[in-house]
């Protein structure tokens, strides 16, 4: 702070001279032809400012380096930003100071401090991702975790340092949202009903689990997958014919807002299978987790069963692989029957699902994402077969899941809006 202090006395009057009575000098100069009317006390004013006051603030700017390092906030490549960026800023700002003939020439300066400023303003971006990893940490699960590209390729590992960047997606949450739109095709539901114990893990910071059944010992876990119909912005209207049809899987829990009471859905994780998709969902929707399958598919056959395969690869998108095929009788297991009494029950439970809640402990607030699918619980076709998921294996253990499917839905995102906590 002291060092600051001491280039601010040295700059702001150096900058208010220019500003008022440099420019006065600077007029008298140009009108009478005598330039030194100028330069002359110019000269002066240069020095204090572009040397003695850029020197203290490059001293500065090593005690933010320090003190940024002491406290952990700190990484192997910012050290070595900050070697060479505050180098060449206390080389440019010595420059004037040398005496000739070894003062540097004007050009020289001009394009150190332009090189300087750069690697500054870059300096800045690093160090604020740091500070942002420090109150977003990386999650298991949720909006905070891990992206890996199932690509192994120079494309992949930019596009894994772009998802990954929370100075990125805090740049993101600044941009309103708009609604979308998209004319969903053969959702297919795969759900479990599990110990509360094993899905309490994943609720968010200021939410809660929504536990089911009399004892209120049980909790709902759902993924689903589906085919967009031309996902994009509502307003693009007609347009968005143009845009594609990815497949995407949403994996969530059932929670609820304790201090508002309103109820919706939280993203345990979610992938879709266009990358573009994916790394736009990720850095400017809440609460959404997006991954990229190497491979997805959701398909329906002649008969009516259903196929749905999502293969991660290397990269960090749930998995599942799944052949269902339609039951003319939708029956509840046992265990189920203590939650639900009826089929029609769960269903009134699981599908009227029309918000994503997550939250922000760094801001306080719950973030909620109000969504309009408008699903009739008729529409409801019940699904039997073989599910497999490592995925979900590693979340509900050995549980039996109940599957349905949903033809068509009408999806819009309508809004986002926040409660403070």
């Amino acid at each position: 702070m002291l060092l600051t202090l001491v280039a601010v006395a040295f700059e702001q009057p150096g900058e208010f001279w220019w500003v008022t009575e440099g420019i006065r000098l600077a007029q008298v100069a140009h009108s009478t032809g005598n330039l030194s009317i100028y330069l002359v006390p110019e000269a002066g004013i240069f020095t204090r400012v572009s040397a003695w006051a850029a020197l203290f603030y490059s001293l500065s700017a090593i005690g933010w380096s320090w003190c940024f390092a002491k406290a952990r906030t700190w990484s192997r490549m910012l050290t070595w930003l900050s070697v060479v960026a505050w180098s060449v800023l206390i080389a440019v700002s010595v420059g004037p100071l040398i005496p000739p003939p070894l003062t540097p020439r004007p050009e020289l300066i001009s394009a150190g401090n332009a090189i300087g400023f750069i690697l500054l303003m870059l300096w800045f971006a690093l160090v604020m991702e740091m500070v942002l990893r420090r109150s977003r940490p990386f999650t298991k699960y949720g909006r905070e975790a891990v992206w890996r590209h199932p690509t192994n390729k120079p494309i992949g590992w930019c596009l894994d340092l772009v998802a990954n960047s929370r100075f990125a997606r805090y740049f993101g949450e600044w941009l309103p949202p708009i609604a979308f739109v998209s004319d969903i095709t053969d959702v297919c539901y795969i759900n479990y009903l599990v110990d509360a114990k094993l899905l309490q893990p994943l609720v968010p910071w200021g939410l809660e689990l929504n536990r089911v059944g009399d004892q209120k010992q049980h909790a709902l876990f759902t993924l689903l997958t589906y085919n967009h119909g031309h996902f994009g912005p509502r307003m693009f209207g007609p347009l968005r014919r143009f845009l594609p049809s990815p497949v995407q899987s949403n994996w969530r829990i059932h929670v609820y807002d304790p201090a508002t009471g309103k109820q919706g859905i939280h993203f345990v994780t979610t992938a879709v299978s266009t990358t573009a998709n994916a790394l736009a969902a990720r850095l400017l929707s809440d609460g959404v987790a997006m991954h990229v399958p190497k491979q997805a598919k959701v398909l329906r056959e002649d008969d009516g069963t259903m196929i749905v395969r999502l293969d991660a690869g290397s990269g960090t998108s749930p998995s599942v692989n799944a052949i269902l095929s339609p039951v003319p009788i939708a029956q509840l297991p046992d265990d189920w029957r203590a939650c639900f009494p009826t089929y029609r029950d769960m269903l009134a439970y699981c599908v009227p699902q029309d918000r994503a809640m997550s939250s922000q402990p760094w801001s306080g607030r719950i973030c909620r994402q109000e969504i309009d699918l408008g699903i009739p619980l008729e529409s409801c076709e019940p699904l039997a077969g073989t599910v497999q998921s490592t995925t979900a294996e590693e979340i509900v253990g050995n549980a039996k899941p109940v599957c349905f499917r949903v033809a068509r839905v009408n999806f819009l995102f309508a809004r986002t809006e926040y409660d403070e906590v």
